[in-house]
C-alpha cells in the first residue's frame, strides 16, 4: 500500500488537523524536506512504528457560514482498594484534582470528567478570512492557556481570540507565542479571573500501550465533550505537512510538523485540536492535534473519526509552552544530519532505518563522529525506522539531552553517543 495525498482508495487512512470542519479545497501541495532528514519517495507501507504521514485537512467553521482550507507536572502515585473513585486535590500545584481510581481497569470516567473539564476551555478566533474553532487546556493560574499553532495562527493581525471556560465565562485572549514545528501556541487570557484550574500534568513517559485514555474538547462546537478510548501507540512519528498551509489562506512557517506521537482510540474530531488527552487519573498526558481519516467524501464534506488520533505528548507540550510563555519562542534540539530511509542487513535479517547522507559541521552528529553511509536503527532504545521517525524523536527531546544512537556501520551495530545543541535559526 502506498500513502498519497491524492488517492484515498486502497491506502493507510490519511488525516490532519482538526480545527472546526468546513467544506472541502484544493488538495495541500507536498511538503518540503525535513530539517533532520528527508521523507523517502515511495513510502512504505505503514506498519507498528513506522511513519504516519497525515495530510493537512485543517479546516474552520465560519461565523454565518462556511468556508473551506486545505487541509504539564505532579504524579500521584496513590491507589484505591475499592470500586469508587474519589477526586484528591493538589495543594502544591493549585491544579485539577487528582482522581484515585478504585479499579484502575475500570476507570469511572465520570469523576475523571468532572476533574478534568474546569481545566479545558473552548477557543474561537475570528479573522478577515473567515472563523475558526478548537481547544485548549488552563496550563496555570496566570492565564496561560496551551493550545495547537493551527488552532490560533489566523489571529496575528487583526484576529481576534475569545476563549469561553467550561463556565460559560468568556474572555479575550491574545497570542503569547507559537512554536510552528511542534504545532503548539501559549495564548494568554486578557484580565482573566482568579479562579482558574490549572490541568494537572501528568508523565507521557510512563504510558504503556493499552492504558485507558479520555479525550476532552471542543468537536464541531460542542464545548466540554468527553470521549474515552485507550493508548493505540507511543512514539508513532506523524508528519502533518507544513503550517504554510493555514487554516486561514495565511503564509506561515514553512516548518513541516513532525511528531513523536501518543496514538489514541478516543474519538477526536473537529474542534478537538488543542484539547487534553488525560488518562485514568486526570493528568494531561498528550494534547490533541490531528487524526488519521479516510479523506474527503464524494458529497464534499469533511470526514470525521475512525479510531486513530494522535497527540502531543505532555512532556514536549510543558517544554515548549514553558518557553513560549518566557522567552515567546521555543529552541529545539538538533542532530545535524541530513538521512532518507533505507533498508540495511542487520545479521541474518533485514531492518529499516535512517540512512546518513550528510553530516554538517560543527554539530552534535559531527562530534559524535557520524559517518555518511551510517544507518540510524534506534535512539535511547527506540526504534528508528525512517528519516521522518529519527526527526520525530529528536524534536521530541530537549537541547542539551545527551543520547545513544544505535547505527549499524559496516555491517556491525555500535553505540554512539551524543548530546543534542540547539539547532541554528534559519
Amino acid at each position: 500500500m502506498t500513502l498519497a495525498p491524492e488517492d484515498h482508495t486502497q491506502q493507510i487512512p490519511q488525516g490532519g488537523y482538526y480545527s472546526q470542519s468546513a467544506p472541502p479545497a484544493p488538495p495541500a501541495p507536498p511538503t518540503p524536506p525535513l530539517g533532520e532528514g528527508s521523507r523517502p519517495a515511495p513510502k512504505r507501507e505503514n506498519r507498528f512504528g513506522q511513519t504516519v504521514g497525515v495530510a493537512l485537512l485543517a479546516a474552520v467553521l465560519a461565523s454565518g457560514g462556511t468556508y473551506a482550507a486545505t487541509q504539564l507536572g505532579g504524579q500521584s502515585t496513590a491507589t484505591g482498594t475499592t470500586s469508587a473513585a474519589t477526586a484528591t486535590t493538589n495543594p502544591n500545584q493549585n491544579s485539577s484534582p487528582t482522581v484515585v481510581q478504585g479499579n484502575a481497569s475500570a476507570p469511572d470516567w465520570t469523576a475523571v470528567a468532572a476533574a478534568v473539564s474546569p481545566s479545558v476551555v473552548s477557543i474561537d478566533v475570528t479573522t478577515q478570512q473567515g472563523a475558526g474553532a478548537g481547544s485548549g487546556v488552563v496550563f496555570d493560574n496566570q492565564g496561560h492557556i496551551l493550545t495547537n499553532n493551527h488552532v490560533v495562527e489566523g489571529a496575528s493581525g487583526n484576529g481576534s481570540i475569545t476563549v469561553t471556560l467550561s463556565d460559560g465565562r468568556t474572555y479575550a485572549a491574545t497570542v503569547v507565542g507559537t512554536d510552528p514545528s511542534t504545532d503548539l501556541a501559549v495564548i494568554k487570557l486578557t484580565n482573566g479571573p482568579k479562579d482558574l484550574t490549572p490541568i494537572t500534568l501528568g508523565n507521557s513517559e510512563s504510558l504503556k500501550v493499552g492504558d485507558p485514555a479520555m479525550a476532552v474538547g471542543n468537536p464541531l462546537g460542542l464545548s466540554g465533550t468527553v470521549t474515552t478510548g485507550i493508548i493505540s501507540a507511543l512514539n508513532r512519528p506523524v508528519s502533518t505537512g507544513t503550517s504554510s498551509q493555514s487554516p486561514f489562506g495565511q503564509q506561515a512557517s514553512g516548518d513541516e510538523v513532525v511528531t513523536n506521537a501518543i496514538q489514541t482510540s478516543a474519538a477526536i474530531n473537529p474542534g478537538n485540536s488543542g484539547g487534553a488527552l488525560v488518562n485514568g487519573k486526570g493528568e494531561l498526558i498528550g494534547i490533541n492535534s490531528s487524526i488519521a481519516s479516510l479523506g474527503q467524501s464524494s458529497s464534499g464534506s469533511q470526514s470525521g473519526n475512525i479510531g486513530i488520533g494522535f497527540a502531543i505528548p505532555v512532556k514536549e507540550a510543558r517544554s515548549i509552552a514553558d518557553q513560549l510563555i518566557k522567552n515567546g519562542k521555543a529552541e529545539h534540539s538538533f542532530l545535524g544530519v541530513s538521512t532518507r530511509d533505507t533498508v540495511v542487513s542487520d545479521g541474518t535479517a533485514k531492518r529499516a532505518g535512517a540512512q546518513v547522507v550528510s553530516v554538517s559541521p560543527n554539530t552534535p552528529a559531527a562530534s559524535a563522529g557520524l559517518k555518511n553511509g551510517d544507518v540510524i536503527i534506534a535512539v535511547d532504545g527506540q526504534r528508528i525506522d525512517s528519516a521522518t521517525a529519527l526527526v520525530a524523536q529528536i524534536r521530541e527531546m530537549t537541547v542539551g539531552d545527551k543520547a545513544t544512537l544505535t547505527v549499524i556501520r559496516g555491517g556491525a551495530r555500535q553505540d554512539v553517543p551524543v548530546t543534542l545543541a540547539a539547532k541554528p535559526a534559519s
